[in-house]
């Protein structure tokens, strides 16, 4: 029996999840029991996912137990999202916006449901999104640069055309220093590469554009990817010549 089976199995015997849920957190600590998160937001209903994102950030702040629960919650919401209930997308928004990483996290999990069963409505969603705040912005790109998205052609050249927008929206900035556009900034230090494996040409292309720029923050964005190792094994030469230009 797998991991994620034996939860299953336990909860289904369970009237109440709550006890359980917060003794096999894994918090406090530095990582949280994803698979459990998962399990819950495949078995719990709307009333329990709603219960669980009301606690606030003083009732369950950062790395304590009741965090955990918040995070089964939206991403319980994301799969209600893929089940159709496009009504959570608007709440989904808003707690891209929490203080909590790990909060934060949960709403990408939970849009990746939903690109899993309709990456067109997750795109057009997406591209909405990648009008808003850092954060929001951060979000869509947590979502989509996600291997399994990307498979598809179209997808992928739809995702590259979000990055190169929020890479370009990046030179209207002034508040460079802010914890959200340094979260940005830290997600396009690593998503761009996803999206570029998926489709090296076009990818090739806007990042070389984008290293020739003279905005320094996109030039740390994109050295940042040419160091990831995903990228070498995609093109170890053009990388070499890209990181000595």
């Amino acid at each position: 029996m797998t991991k994620a089976n034996e939860y299953r199995t336990i909860l289904r015997q369970l009237d109440h999840w709550d006890a359980y849920l917060l003794q096999e957190s894994g918090l406090p600590g530095p990582r949280g029991n994803i698979e459990l998160a998962q399990v819950v937001a495949d078995e719990g209903d709307e009333p329990l996912f709603q219960r669980y994102i009301t606690y606030t950030v003083e009732a369950a702040p950062v790395n304590s137990p009741y965090e955990f629960l918040v995070f089964c919650g939206i991403v319980g919401l994301g799969r209600l999202l893929a089940e159709g209930d496009t009504a959570q997308l608007p709440t989904l928004r808003r707690y891209a916006s929490d203080p909590r990483w790990r909060v934060r996290e949960g709403v990408a999990m939970a849009l990746q449901r939903l690109g899993d069963v309709n990456m067109d409505r997750l795109i057009a969603a997406m591209r909405e999104w990648s009008q808003g705040s850092p954060l929001e912005q951060r979000a869509v790109v947590a979502a989509l640069c996600e291997p399994r998205l990307l498979k598809p052609a179209p997808a992928a050249r739809a995702v590259l055309a979000i990055l190169d927008q929020i890479t370009a929206s990046i030179e209207q900035v002034d508040q460079r220093r802010s914890d959200d556009f340094l979260a940005l900034r830290k997600g396009l230090g690593y998503g761009w590469s996803v999206a570029v494996v998926a489709r090296p040409a076009e990818g090739k292309a806007l990042m070389e554009k984008w290293l020739a720029a003279p905005d320094k923050d996109i030039c740390w964005i994109m050295k940042q990817n040419l160091k990831k190792a995903r990228l070498a094994r995609m093109d170890a030469a053009w990388v070499k010549t890209m990181s000595t230009r």
